[in-house]
């Protein structure tokens, strides 16, 4: 297999990634064989996958204008992924041109591809770090120079709560987290779950288990198990809700069924 300029040495080409499935699903080109053979395998049980992955952009770009609206300028954007049109750099920005963004993901190939698609951009960067560790997000140096952690911050956590097990704490991270922000500040969720795909959860586990197969495994938490995550926040209207119904900009009648698979919200700390 032919290694491509934009993947680092580093990285086993050979065994699929999460975030270039993800990459897959959204009509990206930074992906492999090996990446779209599992995403196909995937979609064999969900065939919806890629709308749910638009539908979860989708939220994303609303939930940031939504921020951009309220006068938060500053963007924390963990699990990040790899760069795609409307990126969260690109949708604050047209409403905030000075807003300042950092990316984090623990993926080689999205921190590699985040660099470029930023070289040069003094208001923004790209962190490699793990959620699962918050204290080296949060006393990152590239972090001290983008985020001013006195001053509100959308923190999203987007599609990526649910490949972190229980065992790796959570909530206590997404704790960790809130308790260093300043009032006012936002934390921006999605979330898997069985709960509003239009399919018996026995037929959608077959997806879970191609995630489990690759060592990514796919934590379907329910509604209450979600919501968990914004304690110590005060939900933003209308809550925590199906995927697609957080101040949709299409009727909800006209949204595919898909679209409204798993979970979505943003709260607001005190």
């Amino acid at each position: 297999m032919d290694r491509p300029a934009w993947a680092p040495r580093s990285i086993d080409i050979s065994v699929p990634s999460v975030a270039r499935m993800y990459d897959y699903y959204l009509g990206g080109s930074h992906n492999f064989e090996v990446d779209r053979q599992a995403a196909r395998r995937a979609m064999e049980s969900i065939p919806g996958m890629p709308k749910i992955m638009q539908a979860n952009r989708a939220f994303m770009r609303r939930a940031v204008r939504y921020a951009a609206g309220e006068g938060i300028t500053q963007f924390l954007d963990i699990g990040s992924g790899i760069p795609t049109f409307g990126s969260v750099h690109e949708v604050a920005r047209a409403a905030v041109p000075d807003a300042r963004v950092l990316y984090v993901d623990h993926d080689p190939v999205a921190v590699a591809h985040s660099e470029a698609v930023l070289a040069g951009d003094e208001g923004a960067g790209v962190l490699g770090a793990d959620l699962r560790d918050p204290r080296q997000i949060l006393t990152s140096h590239l972090t001290e120079r983008l985020i001013d952690l006195n001053r509100p911050v959308a923190l999203l956590l987007v599609a990526i709560l649910h490949f972190v097990e229980d065992a790796d704490d959570p909530y206590g991270a997404v704790a960790q987290l809130r308790d260093a922000l300043a009032p006012g500040s936002l934390l921006v969720v999605t979330h898997a779950s069985y709960e509003g795909i239009p399919l018996p959860p026995e037929r959608a586990g077959g997806a879970v288990g191609v995630y489990e197969d690759i060592r990514n495994p796919l934590i379907m938490r329910s509604r209450d198990d979600i919501a968990r995550f914004f304690e110590g926040y005060d939900m933003v209207e209308p809550g925590l809700v199906p995927l697609g119904k957080w101040r949709p900009d299409t009727a909800p009648e006209d949204e595919d069924p898909y679209a409204s698979s798993g979970y979505a919200g943003v709260g607001r700390t005190a």
